[in-house]
């Protein structure tokens, strides 16, 4: 639950500049779908690539480390009994 822990930590600190509440263990559905529509966001091509911004080497870099994030938010729901959220740009 590496990926995902410091997933929220990046996302902690970029809400914070907006006086939004941190998320915090354990997470609640409210939170797993807000994190989920996070992912979902930075998964797309045009932010994902920076619109032709970035190599597609960092891209895939990237592209893979939020898909872990997600496998490790999908594992996370899975043994808190809370509902997998839908990601639809991921791998």
């Amino acid at each position: 639950m590496q990926k995902l822990q410091q997933f929220i930590q990046e996302q902690n600190r970029w809400t914070a500049f907006f006086n939004s509440p941190a998320v915090n263990f354990p997470l609640t559905q409210a939170e797993v779908d807000t994190l989920a529509r996070a992912i979902d966001s930075k998964l797309s091509p045009e932010n994902l690539h920076c619109d032709g911004e970035r190599s597609r080497t960092e891209a895939i870099r990237i592209g893979n480390y939020l898909n872990n994030v997600l496998d490790e938010l999908n594992a996370y729901c899975d043994s808190n009994n809370l509902t997998q959220p839908t990601v639809w740009e991921a791998w």
